[in-house]
């Protein structure tokens, strides 16, 4: 399998990340992608996030980059953070006219001040069935009214961070046209998982998750997965 893009990647923009912009867009050439979505954390995750008023000066860096570099397509993107069961993310409309790829997420941190008891209840669903089952519920629902109320363009790490009922997701993901990540940094969508959603209609991407310029484009383990869990090629966005 060839890698044609990779949608989900971190520059020094993100807290955990030191990667200069022009480095990320390097690497992508580097690596033959056709294209690369630059995709840094949503101002809502503490410590990691980018500063909203930054925004503007990535999509001109960017615009900056495409000239100097046209044999790649260059996206400016954001890994959004959803925040409730409501579905908010953190991506305001300023944000969203720049925006060209909208990835969204659970992260923890992500919505500390404004929901503890998300991050308890996921946290404590790997040691009891009853915060397992609640957390489930609210972590699928939100992610469901995310998809229905923007315009995503894929659900990262789904299932990694907490849990989600990944057949009632994966069914409005199929609905609403947003893809779901097979992220190779996280280990999910997993195989049991990938096989659950191959029963909807729902494309599936191979995305690194890089936070520095040697890792894009590497989805060795996404790709593992994939063949484990038999996911036809006609199923996914950036393999051929």
């Amino acid at each position: 399998m060839k890698l044609t893009g990779d949608y989900h990647m971190h520059s020094k923009y993100s807290g955990d990340c030191k990667t200069e912009m022009e480095d990320v867009v390097l690497a992508g050439i580097k690596k033959g992608l056709n294209e690369i979505a630059i995709t840094d954390h949503g101002p809502a995750h503490s410590g990691y996030g980018i500063k909203r008023e930054h925004y503007p000066q990535m999509h001109a860096e960017i615009m900056r980059l495409r000239e100097k570099y046209p044999q790649i397509k260059i996206m400016l993107g954001l890994e959004a953070n959803i925040l409730n069961v409501q579905g908010d993310l953190d991506i305001s409309e300023e944000m969203m006219a720049y925006c060209e790829w909208l990835n969204a997420g659970y992260h923890f941190g992500s919505r500390f001040v404004r929901d503890v008891k998300v991050h308890l209840l996921n946290f404590l669903s790997r040691f009891s069935k009853r915060a397992f089952e609640v957390a489930k519920r609210d972590n699928t629902m939100a992610m469901v009214n995310a998809m229905k109320r923007y315009p995503i363009k894929m659900i990262t790490h789904p299932g990694a961070k907490g849990p989600i009922d990944i057949e009632a997701v994966a069914k409005v993901a199929a609905e609403t046209n947003t893809m779901l990540e097979i992220n190779n940094s996280h280990g999910h969508l997993t195989v049991e998982a990938l096989k659950k959603a191959l029963a909807y209609d729902v494309v599936f991407v191979a995305n690194s998750d890089a936070h520095r310029a040697d890792y894009i484009g590497n989805v060795a383990n996404s790709i593992a997965r994939i063949e484990a869990a038999k996911v036809p090629l006609d199923r996914l966005y950036n393999l051929e």
